[in-house]
């Protein structure tokens, strides 16, 4: 399946870590990062979900359910989440999903044929409480995640989701965002009344409005 942003991300029941679940049952109304890994005891794999292990909180503050998936069974699973919380110094809490038969990589497109036909790339989607996905970021078995940027695009996904706003390039929480077209210049004041400025006519900022 060939998933695209703004389409409906699938439901599916899985084994985990933590037990079964239901993917919808588990996020609830929450946003969920989903995200998978070519195999287990993989090195760059054992980073990353340390890394994701360590921004337990950061994730929390923003209601965001995290889940990650390999092909590998639970039992595998389980095993290296001991290496990963020895080696990254961290606590793994979050459902690593046992994804042996691909049916999940595959419902989501996480297989890449020319890359692997077996082997998961680095995909991560950002899905809304809508269950739509917002957001699609593939990487190359051989390339870690940055998860600093995974945070950033959370905030501005959350932060677009609730005003007319978008954010520029390389825009972090706290600076300045773009009134979104549709909005009318003259109309602008009233609905951000923190203030703004035109550099072109459609090119207008204001002032972060939730901050």
């Amino acid at each position: 399946m060939d998933l695209k942003i703004g389409d409906i991300a699938p439901n599916f029941k899985a084994k985990t870590s933590i037990g079964e679940i239901d993917f919808y049952e588990y996020i609830g109304d929450s946003w969920a990062v989903l995200f998978s890994h070519p195999a287990d005891y993989t090195p760059i794999c054992t980073t990353e979900l340390g890394r994701t292990a360590s921004l337990k909180s950061e994730f929390e503050k923003r209601d965001v359910k995290v889940l990650a998936l390999s092909v590998d069974s639970v039992e595998h699973h389980l095993d290296w989440i001991n290496d990963i919380n020895e080696t990254q110094n961290t606590n793994v809490e979050f459902p690593i999903i046992a994804d042996e038969s691909r049916e999940i990589a595959n419902l989501y497109g996480m297989i890449h044929p020319n890359a692997s036909e077996t082997l998961t790339v680095r995909s991560l989607f950002i899905i809304g409480p809508d269950k739509k996905v917002k957001l699609i970021i593939s990487y190359p078995a051989s390339t870690g995640r940055n998860f600093t940027e995974v945070l950033r695009v959370i905030d501005s996904l959350q932060l677009t989701a609730n005003y007319s706003v978008a954010t520029p390039a390389d825009w972090q929480d706290g600076e300045d965002v773009v009134v979104v077209n549709s909005i009318k210049t003259e109309d602008i004041p009233a609905k951000f009344p923190k203030g703004h400025r035109v550099v072109k006519p459609y090119l207008r900022y204001t002032p972060q409005p939730d901050k």
